[in-house]
């Protein structure tokens, strides 16, 4: 496929402030805003934009919003214009000199991919290979105060249309909270859990208990960094074993899955570095025969339409964490993706096929700086 290879001129950093409609509770923490940095990447022939899904405090990942910043304005910036005329393909080149800091890259490449793709009038679920023109969606529950706050939750998620219900766990808020869905709202529900870390594997054989609820897997449940824990608590459990955190590029992926440490695989563009390492991690899982979905974390309506492009990929076969924006923002940047009979539909216009709507984004905006190439 022809991209207009065109040359950047200036690059925008923008972080916005947008409340939640509800807090969300994870076994890290409670988010009750997002503090969003967005990428504007302006060329000779279009503009693109970016979404930096690191949060504001160092507590999901060691990214964080401020260090993004930075390590934009000071590094990853500077080494794009040394580079000249590049095109998204080689940003992640240009850029690994730069150890980490995936976050803040995968928001420049895809404000660069962004721009190519406007140019050339290509939509960004064509380029990455999508085969679908909607997505099934599910949406994440975060840790209640009770049990009867979260069945009501779940069953206005069910209500809205939502196929797949994704409950956060930790230690002391998991089997009795899943025994209760499954109980309230029966085993037709796809029900998966989602641990964030929380557990060791001397948790194995309480994580077991969770094994007669049927669920669709149980994502991350061990350290990040612990693989091989992950590998031996695959054989001690039924419930199949998802990686999220660990699997931050695709080889890291391909160890994973030859290590046995997990059947299924979440992918999250920006923990991985973007949406071009996102598709090969896809193709490592559809070559291993592993099933991918997307997972989401709080995104504008800017990432949502690329992660909702993502899902549309022949691998995906799990429904994602691709929720509409209602389910995080009461106004989200862009036009609301809304559901429909529990789908998403892929945007077809070029790039990720979304903007900000200006008076929107001028009203949420915080703080701004032109960077010029």
């Amino acid at each position: 496929m022809e991209l207009i290879d065109a040359p950047v001129e200036g690059i925008e950093l923008r972080r916005v402030g947008l409340p939640l409609v509800a807090p969300f509770r994870t076994s890290f923490g409670t988010q009750t805003h997002r503090d969003v940095l967005l990428v504007r990447v302006v060329t000779g022939a279009a503009e693109g934009w970016g979404e930096c899904v690191a949060m504001a405090d160092p507590l999901y990942s060691e990214e964080y919003v401020d260090g993004a910043v930075d390590v934009l304005r000071r590094f990853l910036v500077p080494r794009l214009a040394a580079a000249g005329r590049v095109d998204a393909a080689s940003v992640a080149q240009v850029l690994a000199p730069v150890h980490g800091h995936r976050m803040a890259k995968a928001a420049l490449e895809l404000a660069v991919l962004d721009a190519e793709l406007r140019a050339s009038g290509t939509p960004l679920a064509r380029h990455l290979g999508a085969v679908h023109d909607r997505v099934p969606c599910g949406v994440s529950v975060g840790i209640m105060d009770s049990v009867p706050a979260l069945l009501g939750a779940v069953g206005e998620y069910l209500d809205q249309g939502y196929v797949r219900i994704k409950l956060k766990i930790e230690p002391g808020w998991d089997v009795e909270p899943v025994r209760a869905v499954r109980e309230r709202f029966g085993d037709d529900v796809l029900l998966q859990v989602d641990a964030n870390t929380a557990y060791t594997l001397a948790d194995a054989r309480h994580l077991a208990r969770l094994d007669p609820f049927d669920l669709l897997l149980v994502e991350q449940p061990l350290p990040e960094d612990d693989v091989l824990g992950h590998a031996a608590l695959a054989r001690q459990i039924a419930t199949p074993v998802c990686l999220d955190e660990s699997i931050t590029s695709a080889r890291a992926a391909a160890e994973a899955i030859t290590l046995g440490a997990c059947s299924i695989v979440n992918v999250k563009p920006g923990r991985v570095g973007g949406y071009l390492e996102a598709r090969r991690i896809h193709d490592v899982c559809a070559a291993h025969g592993v099933p991918v979905w997307c997972g989401g974390m709080l995104e504008t309506g800017i990432g949502r339409a690329a992660n909702v492009a993502l899902a549309a990929l022949p691998g995906f076969t799990l429904p994602g964490d691709t929720s509409a924006s209602d389910r995080y923002y009461r106004t989200d940047l862009t036009e609301p993706f809304v559901l429909a009979e529990g789908h998403l539909g892929v945007p077809t216009g070029p790039g990720t096929g979304v903007v900000p709507v200006p008076e929107v984004l001028e009203e949420v905006t915080t703080w701004r700086e032109w960077l010029p190439l």
